[in-house]
């Protein structure tokens, strides 16, 4: 790995565990000064405190995307902590996927609220700070889902597909200052399947999982290879997905 993550401002949403967490800790560990956003506060700490502790640099804060303000505030306090910012991974997103006959639409809404608007608050907070700039880079974790369209993930596909459509339009009207990257992991062993609501659903999801998934550091490795780039090369796609997976 190339020293260009070195020092480099970081911030990560859904950062308490799964990606969010291994990408955190990976780039902590080549040098980069990391911000770390979730809802769950606790987690947050303990993860600032293992960075630090490994003698990385780590601040944190409260953070629910569907909040606009809160990503603005996380955004506020990166620079003001540490005077700039380089990336901000929009990571944080749900699946509780279902049948359309299911009609759990609270669950369409939360993906909706969570997966798209999340990711367009993220962009929204951080842009204005990387014009200023004059440099800054957006990646947004996306999936598989999208790729390959199959039953019970409809809604949930549409959401990601959602945002593989803003990473590439905010790619082509980011001119030459700002990076933008769109990274599509598959199966990944995170706590994923929790936001699930049909238990049948859940089930299947863990049990294939549990049979191919693949460790959140590919994804980490995947998300550092495209920040470690030379400012003048910008990744635009990253596919990460299981040997086994079809």
């Amino acid at each position: 790995m190339q020293n260009n993550i070195k020092d480099k401002v970081i911030i990560i949403t859904g950062a308490s565990s799964g990606i969010g967490e291994a990408t955190a800790l990976l780039l902590a560990e080549h040098g980069a000064k990391v911000v770390l956003g979730a809802r769950r506060a606790d987690k947050l700490e303990a993860l600032a405190k293992r960075i630090l502790t490994a003698g990385g640099e780590a601040i944190f804060a409260e953070t629910d995307i569907k909040k606009r303000d809160d990503l603005t505030a996380l955004v506020k306090l990166a620079v003001d902590h540490f005077g700039k910012l380089d990336v901000i991974i929009n990571n944080a997103g749900i699946g509780p996927i279902s049948l359309f006959d299911d009609l759990r639409v609270e669950d369409w809404d939360e993906m909706i609220d969570v997966n798209i608007k999340g990711t367009l608050y993220g962009i929204a907070a951080a842009l204005p700070v990387f014009r200023k700039q004059g440099f800054g880079h957006v990646v947004n974790v996306i999936s598989t889902a999208g790729l390959k369209i199959v039953p019970q993930q409809g809604v949930y596909a549409a959401t990601k597909n959602a945002v593989r459509t803003i990473t590439e339009a905010l790619h082509q009207e980011a001119g030459p200052d700002l990076r933008v990257t769109g990274v599509s992991p598959g199966f990944v062993h995170t706590d994923f399947a929790e936001s699930m609501t049909n238990p049948e659903v859940k089930a299947q999801i863990i049990a294939a999982r549990d049979k191919m998934a693949i460790t959140p550091d590919a994804i980490a490795r995947a998300i550092a290879f495209a920040i470690e780039q030379p400012a003048n090369v910008d990744v635009g796609d990253i596919v990460v997905r299981p040997t086994a997976q079809g």
